[in-house]
Parts: structure tokens; sequence; C-alpha cells
């Protein structure tokens, strides 16, 4: 599959780029990609939730009276789970909610994605570029000129640029990043992929087969 190379105010740029068809030609598995974004999101929790259990309320472990003749129900100390004030029964502790998944699985649910958007024909390769200094109003500029503006945008840098970072971090509906580092969830919640031109060389050398690479 090839896609013709656009410069940043939405002109052809006279070239094309073959997209390897071992990363977004493939037949999409969609359960690694449910697995995948669980376990990307299950990464994201905290998981410091913490409520106090009887042994870790203040009070005095006093029996309140004694066990019979009261008419009461038996009752242990102030700090019991039944009484207001007291210790949670089972309540929650600190936990790690990280789950495995193999890397191999992680770098089918990625190409699982992109040979989806490369089906939905929602890949934009545009030629590599680099800005002097943040310039938020420029990048604004270029999400417009490419008719994207109404759209959630990936764009997927072919190297760490932090100065276009910058640049698209105040920009709605814009997300911007490395494209060796862009999760199964970043991918699948954008509408448009916006890819550099060296991105794609990045993302065939990382996730596509050896004999691909090679050449």
């Amino acid at each position: 599959m090839k896609l013709k190379v656009i410069q940043r105010d939405g002109s052809d740029a006279g070239r094309t780029v073959t997209l390897d068809k071992s990363v977004f030609g493939i037949e999409p598995n969609d359960h690694t990609i449910w697995l995948d974004v669980k376990r990307v999101q299950a990464g994201g929790r905290q998981g410091t939730h913490k409520s106090k259990e009887r042994s870790e309320i203040t009070g005095s472990t006093r029996k309140l009276y004694r066990q019979k003749g009261t008419g009461h129900a038996r009752a242990g100390d102030i700090k019991s789970p039944l009484r207001r004030g007291g210790g949670t029964i089972f309540g929650p502790r600190p936990r790690n909610y990280g789950i495995k998944v193999n890397r191999k699985t992680q770098a089918l649910a990625r190409r699982s994605v992109l040979s989806y958007k490369a089906k939905e024909d929602a890949i934009r390769v545009i030629e590599d570029f680099t800005l002097e200094s943040p310039d938020t109003h420029e990048i604004r500029q270029m999400i417009a000129a490419l008719e994207l503006g109404d759209a959630k945008v990936l764009l997927l840098t072919s190297a760490h640029d932090p100065v276009v970072y910058k640049s698209g971090r105040n920009i709605p509906k814009l997300q911007v990043l490395e494209a060796t580092q862009a999760s199964t969830l970043d991918l699948i919640k954008a509408k448009t992929l916006l890819v550099q031109e060296g991105a794609v060389k990045s993302l065939s050398a990382q996730l596509g087969s050896k004999k691909s690479a090679k050449k």
C-alpha cells in the first residue's frame, strides 16, 4: 500500500511512501487489542486506596461493658466495625493493578490497530519537520491546512522532539508522541494518524518482520 507524502501546507510533496504489509496490512487480532488496552489502562491506576481497619483505629481496647446481664447484645471495644467510627471490614488496601502481557502480543496489538487505520484510510503521511522554538500557532495552522481540525489527531514524530511536543500540547484533540512510544490505546483513541515520513520507517523497523526490516 502506498500513500502520498504531504507538506505542512497540505500540498503534495511529489513522492510516496510504501507501508510495510507486516505492520499496516495484517489481519487484525481484536483479542490482542483488548488485552493490550487493558494492560495500559490497568498500569495507569495508582492503587493507593486505603481504609483503616480495626487494628489501625485510635481508641481504647477496653471492653465496653460486661458480657452478660446487661440486656444488650455483647460488645467488644469501641473500635468494632459495627460501631460508628470503627474500623472497616475488608477495606481497600494499596495494590498494584498492573498485568503482564507478552511483548509479542503488545506488538501484534499495535500492528492490528495500524492495519485497521490503514483500511479505514485514517493515516496521513507528512514530511519530516522540526521547529526552532515552540510555536503553537504553527502547528495549529498545519492542522487547519490538512483539514483535520475537527478530528482527534495523533501526530507521530520520527524521533523524540520536545519542541514539536510543546507546540502541540495546548491544541485540543491533538496528541504528539514519538512513533515508537505510542501505545495501542494512544493509536486506537485517535481518529486520524498524522505520521511523519521518518516515523513510518521507525514503526516498520520496530514492529515489522525481520525480512522487511532488512529491506
